[in-house]
């Protein structure tokens, strides 16, 4: 017998801006600058991205290639994707090792 899978989608899962505000939290953790491009693509897509192109200014396809986790956006683009979900980047000290995270 075989098992049908299907492609995992976050953005099918963020339905909620407590479920989006967690999942980018986690992301931006430990994820790599690849994971954190993706997740707000994610979230993006979740929103819509048509809207979200709208209030950035960038078409939809610079969005996509963007938010991909295979391109290498600028941070600029990243704010301006930030600021249009709502949300704002801050950076704060990281901990010297994984105990002071605790």
């Amino acid at each position: 017998m075989l098992i049908k899978l299907s492609p995992y989608d976050a953005a099918q899962l963020l339905d909620s801006e407590e479920m989006i505000e967690e999942y980018l939290l986690a992301v931006c953790e430990d994820g790599t600058s690849s994971e954190i491009a993706r997740a707000l693509g994610a979230i993006a897509r979740a929103r819509g991205i048509t809207e979200l192109a709208h209030k950035t200014g960038l078409t939809r396809q610079a969005l996509y290639k963007a938010l991909s986790g295979e391109g290498n956006p600028e941070l600029a683009t990243i704010t301006k994707v930030a600021e249009a979900l709502g949300l704002r980047l801050t950076l704060v000290r990281a901990p010297k090792n994984k105990q002071d995270a605790a």
